[in-house]
């Protein structure tokens, strides 16, 4: 997979985590990962078409959506995902891949996303087909989470 295509999701979640939260999350290590893979208890998945399809999965620990939503939400406290929570956390979802979308644009790489599906549960495991998946780990205030895994193949 071309690096080209994995440095503005980074740059992406990045701002828009800044900007939504306060907090610039911090990059771990970027890796590859295996075919199939456990995912924490909350993520979101996002298809690209265009240039380069795909799919995107924004994974989150169930601490790790409170916080952001709570801080969406102008720091209301929260306990449990509620539905506009997870509308925040969707939302959140949206406005990355956007972001990632545009920053994309401008290399001269269209694509375009789709709505964000949200999924919850234990112990999911999901399994992109015939693509190689980066994954991408965001550290929030040392304990929280996010994990961004890009699974893309290049239509050219």
């Amino acid at each position: 997979m071309n690096v080209e295509y994995i440095n503005p999701f980074i740059e992406a979640s990045q701002s828009v985590i800044m900007m939504m939260t306060g907090v610039k999350p911090s990059l771990g290590k970027v890796y590859i990962k295996n075919s199939f893979f456990p995912s924490e208890n909350i993520a979101v998945i996002v298809g690209l078409t265009g240039k380069i399809r795909g799919q995107v999965i924004i994974s989150f620990s169930e601490n790790s959506a409170l916080m952001i939503a709570s801080a969406m939400m102008g720091g209301m406290p929260l306990t449990e995902l509620d539905e506009i929570s997870k509308s925040a956390i969707s939302e959140l979802a949206n406005m990355i891949m956007g972001n990632t979308a545009t920053l994309l644009a401008g290399r001269n790489i269209g694509i375009d996303i789709t709505p964000p599906s949200l999924v919850m549960g234990e112990k999911l495991v999901i399994t992109p087909t015939n693509m190689q998946t980066i994954s991408i780990p965001l550290i929030l205030n040392g304990d929280n989470t996010i994990e961004i895994d890009v699974s893309l193949e290049d239509k050219e």
